[in-house]
């Protein structure tokens, strides 16, 4: 458990739920059929620098002076030709938080440039998932606390991720204190979640990535052949695939490598990893070592990673084995 267990997580939770308030009015405001059809970037940029701005400006007031990695600096945004662009970040900034505007909205986009070499720190996506988000699918706002190479405190926001009492799912779960889910709508109704408890792998769902050059999908499927799963794969972007497995929506995740030179990105996994851990899943790479954030902002001692419920881990890892060795 961290020192300082952070019992009054408020401020963090509403930023979380602001930025996803921005991203759905970036996402219902910019993405359109010809944005799609020209693979336009401009909303997902525009969120993803408003999403931190607002994240990044809570975390320094609720705690300032903990450092904060980010996926985004503002340093585009200052260039003379993104002046329309930086206008639209301010705007959206502005919206949800009145009290950020300007230079303000740059200053705490840049509040997400540390190196992740401190002991404790928070690290940030944004937008995790940027196709999903660009085609109205799953994506998700993650945070997560990490103290001496461990997350102690993760958060998720998944606004298209449905929950039983609405659209729009929040994740939460801190070291040793469970893993729970709430509406987007009211974040304080919090209700615990746990993984299921699949023993046998040929009754069990298995989720992976929409973009093959995220995780090898002829892999996984041999992988699947080899338990004896029958069902489709389900396919969703972003860290909502966590979200999934932690409260039984399936019972595996895999991100098979795709490149043996490939890091993981420590934003990609750090909130979602210690959701399924506190909900009683397990986390690993494909060798089965423990996810290992102390070494940057990549994940450069694991190779890809293997979230299931705890009965089915060791069976998901050793047909992983015999399929990337084969």
């Amino acid at each position: 458990m961290s020192t300082d267990p952070l019992v009054d997580r408020g401020a963090i939770v509403e930023a979380v739920r602001l930025a996803c308030g921005l991203c759905e009015t970036v996402q219902a405001s910019l993405v359109t059929a010809e944005t799609l059809k020209k693979k336009d970037r401009c909303p997902v940029t525009v969120a993803d620098y408003g999403s931190q701005a607002v994240i990044c400006h809570a975390l320094d007031e609720a705690y300032p002076g903990l450092p904060i990695v980010g996926e985004e600096d503002a340093a585009a945004l200052r260039e003379p030709d993104n002046a329309e662009l930086r206008s639209r970040v301010e705007s959206h900034v502005s919206n949800v938080c009145s009290s950020l505007r300007g230079d303000a909205v740059l200053a705490a986009i840049d509040r997400g440039n540390h190196d992740a070499s401190a002991s404790r720190y928070w690290t940030l996506d944004p937008i995790d998932g940027t196709k999903g988000f660009l085609r109205g699918e799953q994506y998700a706002v993650a945070l997560a606390l990490i103290e001496e190479g461990v997350v102690q405190l993760g958060i998720l926001g998944c606004p298209n991720l449905p929950h039983a009492n609405g659209a729009g799912c929040l994740f939460i779960a801190q070291r040793g204190g469970g893993a729970f889910t709430a509406p987007l709508t009211d974040v304080t109704a919090l209700t615990a979640i746990h993984t299921d408890d699949i023993s046998d792998p040929s009754a069990a769902r298995f989720c992976e990535s929409v973009e093959s050059g995220h995780s090898s999908h002829s892999h996984s499927a041999q992988v699947a052949q080899r338990l004896g799963v029958t069902t489709d794969p389900v396919r969703m972007d972003s860290q909502c695939k966590y979200g999934a497995v932690a409260r039984g929506d399936a019972s595996i995740y895999m991100r098979l490598p795709t490149r043996k030179d490939y890091e993981e990105r420590i934003w990609d996994h750090a909130a979602g990893a210690i959701v399924i851990e506190e909900a009683g899943g397990r986390v690993s790479d494909v060798h089965g070592k423990p996810l290992d954030f102390s070494q940057g902002t990549t994940l450069k001692n694991n190779a890809g990673v293997i979230a299931t419920n705890a009965p089915l881990h060791n069976q998901v890892l050793a047909a992983v084995k015999m399929v990337l060795e084969a």
